[in-house]
């Protein structure tokens, strides 16, 4: 019997089969089983029973102004108008020749009929050839030094005009480590003029040693940036309120700037507006400080800060109230006398014709005289 023996296929063939299998039985498996087999026709794998995934927790950040910076904004508007550029021109000598340099600080206006307070260096401690104001609306007027005292950097300057804007006073003596402090000068020149900087209170009653060798003693201290260009401008409070003068930043720190506290200069401001100018209470004495004392003598006086009196002006009020020469004063009424340029600050505060008590050390015993201040001479 005779068999037809059938054709040989070629393995190719069923590679391609395969192939097609394959494309099928997936097509079915990812696509038609899910869709419409399982959990319908029949029972749904547990592969595609797929838990509920984690709730992860969206955190909102909400970032809303906080009183700082609205205090700030508020800061800057109230009193930006009564903030001024001074320039000046000042001579300076080196050898046989003379230069004119270009001077550049701030100032704050405090009497509406062109008073305005600065650092006695912004205006070359009144040796200034010139001096230029810069008002906020452009306006520049001609300036002249009414007052000045380099021991205590501060000078007012005149300038012939009525109805500025004014800065309010506030009261230094009510400061408080950490409360907000708002700087406005022109650090680095007029192409930055009343830029505003702001920090805290960092600390009160600072010394610093200037570079003169001028100890400056009870200052405020702020982290506000303050560069060159901002002396002579104010320090505010939240209130905006000057509660300082801008004088000086230790170059060597960071965030380390110093201002003069405002209430040891209103006495002077009032005098100056009312009189034209100011004059210190005399006490008629000549003296040195503890310190030197020492060092020069070879003594030891038992006290480390004080004046040790060496002559008294014969019918000066110190000569009337008593003193002599060998008293160590250390006090008047309830300050400190640490030194002369310290003595110099103190008496500020007073008016010819106001007493005070002042604590003496005389043969080792304390004595509290009473002394009626007089004009200086």
């Amino acid at each position: 019997m005779y068999y037809e023996r059938p054709p040989r296929r070629s393995p190719f063939s069923y590679f391609i089969v395969a192939l097609i299998g394959a494309i099928i039985g997936g097509i079915i498996t990812a696509y038609i089983a899910p869709n419409y087999l399982y959990g319908k026709l029949i029972p749904m794998p547990d592969i595609y029973k797929q838990s509920p995934a984690p709730k992860t927790t969206v955190q909102n950040i909400n970032i809303t102004p906080s009183d700082e910076i609205s205090a700030v904004q508020a800061v800057a508007k109230k009193a930006m108008s009564s903030v001024v550029g001074i320039t000046i021109i000042q001579v300076q000598r080196q050898f046989i020749w003379e230069t004119e340099v270009e001077g550049i600080g701030s100032g704050v206006i405090v009497n509406s009929n062109g008073y305005i307070l600065t650092n006695s260096h912004v205006v070359a401690d009144g040796k200034a050839k010139s001096i230029n104001v810069l008002f906020e609306n452009g306006d520049t007027m001609d300036g002249r030094v009414l007052w000045n005292d380099s021991v205590l950097d501060i000078a007012i300057v005149k300038v012939n005009a009525t109805g500025l804007p004014v800065a309010d006073l506030g009261d230094s003596d009510l400061l408080e480590v950490g409360e907000i402090a708002v700087a406005i000068g022109n650090p680095l020149g007029l192409d930055f003029q009343r830029t505003v900087t702001a920090g805290v209170i960092s600390g009160l009653n600072r010394s610093i040693r200037t570079e003169d060798g001028n100890v400056m003693e009870n200052l405020i201290q702020t982290d506000a940036s303050i560069n060159p260009g901002n002396s002579g401008g104010p320090l505010l409070n939240s209130r905006g309120e000057v509660i300082g003068i801008n004088t000086a930043k230790v170059q060597t720190g960071e965030g380390l700037g110093f201002a003069i506290p405002i209430n040891i200069i209103k006495p002077i401001i009032s005098e100056v507006i009312s009189t034209g100018s100011f004059e210190t209470v005399y006490m008629g004495i000549y003296g040195v400080e503890v310190e030197l004392y020492e060092r020069k003598y070879g003594v030891n006086t038992g006290v480390n800060t004080g004046i040790i009196i060496l002559e008294v002006v014969p019918d000066s009020p110190a000569d009337k109230a008593g003193i002599e020469p060998g008293d160590i004063i250390v006090k008047i009424d309830n300050q400190n006398v640490e030194n002369l340029n310290h003595l110099k600050r103190v008496l500020y505060k007073y008016k010819i014709g106001d007493r005070a008590e002042v604590t003496i050390i005389r043969d080792g015993r304390y004595n509290m005289i009473d002394m009626v201040f007089s004009e200086g001479r």
